[in-house]
């Protein structure tokens, strides 16, 4: 990693599952956004994947890219790459212990100093010298069914060491709520919610006037591993993997059973159905093709697995999900040479899908509320952030919760990287640095 005198006091990092952002700080109180020369042009996000392949002429016989460059090298050579995106979500599971890429096997450490290096690397100037303070953002509550922090801070530790310099963490919701305040120039309690990819956090601060000896203080937060990800899943789940045979049903002699889901599991994650696409699993596709009930549906299906439809399939959803972020109506279409879904879907139809996971979330910003023993009349600003913060649905669960008049929003993808990078150059950094164990 770089080294060398350091132009700005401070850099932030916010690491996280779908995308990463940095940004610096210059010691006058002001941050600005590092710029990655990517494929489609400049851009301030950076894709939180990897994708490796064997070249016998690099160290070790394994290639690899980060960022929008992995997504490139991937889908222009899938049977030959192995691709992982939102490696992040594993960072406090102990059941994972290594991934396998080949005939490698790489540690959580070992990944994310390979994405940092090539972060740094794509950045080219703007970081070619790291300045002595780093801050990274950290979940409030990490993915997973029983996720352990400690474990995860161990790993970050390993990952980050590769910067050569000393690392605070701060819960990433704090990173947007010191953004937010540096446009405040009254007292106020700040509600901050952040909806990543895996997770969604909620943090409670009060913000002093400015010149304060102490701008902010930290009361309060809590976090659930339901965000982004997970709505884009279940429209997957709900409007096209209907289409592709899941819920129905085939012949067994003189049976008929329905087809069993665990055809589906890897639609999950566009990545791993390049996985299917080896004989064994196209040999049985078509078994279960001639003997379903509705054979064109898995005859989608099979098309989706040969040619590698994965991406193409949620960057659809994706496109979906926006549309409906602003409109009653949205329109579902993908289209290739060798598979076309178009469907209608209303913002009502998604609200449905999405509701049980909108009412876990109510639940943890109350549990933040509770944490911080602040009730709902005591928040004077809600700041939403994060790419699902556009959803309406997720809005006016706030707006019913606190008053549409005290939510704002804004920078939803750069304002936790801003906020990290000042905190790195406030003389109370120390309040700010998020404790060993999480509380949910």
């Amino acid at each position: 990693m770089p080294h060398g005198k350091a132009t700005y006091r401070a850099i932030g990092i916010d690491f996280g599952t779908t995308n990463s952002v940095v940004a610096r700080a210059d010691g006058k109180r002001e941050a600005d956004l590092v710029s990655f020369a990517a494929p489609g042009g400049p851009a301030r996000v950076f894709r939180s994947a990897l994708c490796f392949w064997q070249d016998e002429e690099m160290r070790g016989g394994l290639a690899h890219e980060a960022g929008p460059w992995a997504i490139a090298e991937f889908l222009e050579f899938p049977q030959g790459s192995r691709f992982l995106q939102s490696f992040k979500s594993v960072a406090a599971n102990p059941a994972f212990e290594h991934a396998s890429l080949f005939e490698k096997r790489l540690r959580f450490e070992k990944l994310g100093q390979i994405f940092l290096h090539h972060l740094l690397a794509h950045a080219g100037d703007a970081l070619a010298d790291l300045p002595e303070c780093i801050v990274v953002g950290r979940p409030v509550r990490y993915v997973g069914a029983r996720p352990d922090p400690a474990l995860a801070r161990v790993r970050y530790d390993a990952m980050f060491e590769a910067l050569g310099r000393p690392v605070h963490y701060v819960y990433e919701p704090l990173g947007a709520a010191y953004s937010f305040a540096s446009r405040l120039s009254q007292p106020a309690t700040l509600l901050v919610a952040d909806f990543g990819g895996g997770t969604s956090d909620f943090s409670i601060v009060r913000v002093e006037a400015p010149g304060a000896a102490r701008r902010c203080v930290p009361l309060g937060s809590a976090g659930i591993g339901i965000a982004g990800d997970r709505f884009d899943y279940r429209i997957m789940d709900h409007l096209v993997l209907p289409l592709l045979g899941k819920g129905g049903s085939y012949r067994s002699f003189d049976k008929v059973l329905e087809i069993p889901a665990g055809y589906f599991a890897d639609f999950g994650d566009w990545s791993r159905l390049a996985l299917m696409r080896n004989r064994r699993t196209l040999e049985e596709l078509a078994r279960l093709q001639r003997a379903a009930i509705d054979p064109a549906a898995i005859g989608r299906m099979i098309a989706a697995v040969k040619h590698e439809l994965g991406h193409g399939l949620y960057e659809a959803v994706g496109r979906l999900k926006r549309a409906l972020s602003t409109e009653e109506h949205g329109m579902f279409h993908f289209e290739s040479p060798d598979l076309t879904i178009t469907a209608e879907v209303t913002r009502t139809d998604f609200e449905r899908w999405i509701a049980p996971d909108l009412a876990r979330i109510a639940e943890t910003v109350e549990g933040a509320l509770a944490i911080a023993g602040i009730a709902p009349i005591d928040i004077d600003h809600v700041f939403l952030t994060g790419g699902s913060s556009l959803i309406p649905a997720v809005r006016r669960l706030f707006a019913e919760r606190f008053g549409e008049s005290r939510l704002a929003g804004g920078e939803e993808l750069i304002s936790i990287a801003h906020g990290l990078a000042l905190i790195g150059q406030a003389p109370d950094i120390a309040d700010w640095i998020a404790p060993e164990e999480t509380r949910s």
